[in-house]
């Protein structure tokens, strides 16, 4: 199956779009919740895909290490191994190997790391990247990149070049194109003139979707969207522009507003497991004593499952008891307000109106209201 990218309108730089796939469509702009393990942590597929969800993102490295690439082709591959009949992304697992510092070993043919579950060595070249990519299955594959301190510009300088011969090498590797997409990876740290390089250096390989990455690594926010407002013009229209690992609500409606069509990241479900919430208004920690006997939702006007069911009260008491239904209903509410914002987003662009809305989020939001 071709995979194809329609872009239906925009307003201003902020687009609407549909990227179909061979498991379906992916409405843009789109927020992929993270199944690290194969799995979006608590939650069933039916639920992900109740909260509004087309896309998941599954993790290279972690299902390299353990079950093995193999094992999941022996089941059919990713989306028969969980249960999940959407599509699926797959990152490279770069970003896991170079997050392990003392633990690996780079150089022009890829990059040597100890497993941090066993210490056992193993070796990620771009080749050996698209080859457990192709038996994971997933629909949207990642090209093996280098994450660099995005603030260090002779390691960025080094990075890039090693950056772009793998990409190169994942194109000319990739084994089953029909089936899975290659997004390549636009690397640079906060340094214009390497982000504006990368930009067009991937461009040339005529892939079919462009991610940016390393970004909301170590940078500030400002720093971000001023990369950004250098990137995204470098980019092709008739493609997708994945920002990676960014989920905070009000970077994903900068990001937007720049021309950004779809996120991914941890956040959610990560603070969900600490007791803390999205709402309009900001983040929550119900851990707090004052939730106590706070008989309402945890947010007015939520159609999300836990506000529509319980009171703030009973989760807070759940998150201070450590009952796991508590991890369960927070999670829910917080990847049903992300997937309601994207709603939310697709629905202003359609309309002519979405940098009013965005204004008026980030007022509520950021607490810059009246």
């Amino acid at each position: 199956m071709t995979f194809h990218y329609t872009r239906q309108t925009t307003d201003g730089q902020a687009r609407l779009g549909v990227f179909s796939t061979p498991h379906g469509d992916i409405r843009m702009p789109a927020f992929a919740p993270v199944g690290t393990q194969a799995s979006v942590k608590t939650l069933t597929p039916e639920e992900v895909k109740a909260v509004g969800a087309d896309l998941i993102l599954a993790n290279t490295y972690h299902l390299y290490l353990r079950p093995g690439p193999d094992r999941v082709a022996d089941f059919g591959g990713l989306h028969r191994f969980m249960g999940w009949d959407g599509p699926i992304l797959t990152d490279s697992g770069g970003f896991q190997v170079f997050s392990l510092n003392d633990l690996r070993k780079v150089s022009a043919e890829g990059v040597l790391f100890k497993s941090h579950l066993d210490g056992s060595s193993h070796f990620f070249s771009p080749e050996k990247v698209m080859e457990i990519q192709a038996k994971l299955g997933a629909d949207i594959i990642m090209a093996l990149d280098e994450c660099p301190d995005p603030l260090d510009r002779a390691y960025n300088e080094e990075a890039l070049a090693r950056t772009h011969a793998w990409a190169v090498r994942c194109a000319e590797h990739q084994q089953r194109p029909d089936e899975q997409a290659l997004f390549g990876i636009v690397q640079g740290g906060i340094f214009p003139d390497l982000r504006l390089h990368s930009a067009k250096f991937l461009r040339e390989l005529d892939l079919p979707g462009y991610a940016i990455g390393g970004l909301a690594v170590g940078e500030t926010k400002a720093q971000m969207y001023d990369i950004l407002d250098v990137v995204m013009p470098a980019l092709p229209t008739d493609r997708p522009r994945y920002l990676m690992g960014v989920g905070a609500p009000d970077d994903i409606v900068e990001a937007v507003a720049r021309g950004v069509d779809q996120f991914d990241c941890v956040l959610p479900t990560r603070i969900a497991r600490n007791g803390a919430i999205f709402t309009r208004h900001g983040r929550l920690n119900l851990r707090n004593a004052r939730f106590a006997y706070e008989h309402g939702p945890l947010e007015e006007g939520c159609d999300c499952y836990t506000c529509q069911r319980f009171s703030t009260g009973y989760v807070h008491h759940l998150i201070r008891s450590k009952e796991i239904l508590g991890l369960r209903l927070t999670s829910l509410h917080n990847l049903r307000f992300l997937e309601r914002l994207m709603e939310q987003i697709r629905e202003h662009i359609a309309a002519g109106t979405f940098y009013e809305f965005k204004d008026a989020f980030l007022a509520d939001y950021l607490g810059r209201g009246a």
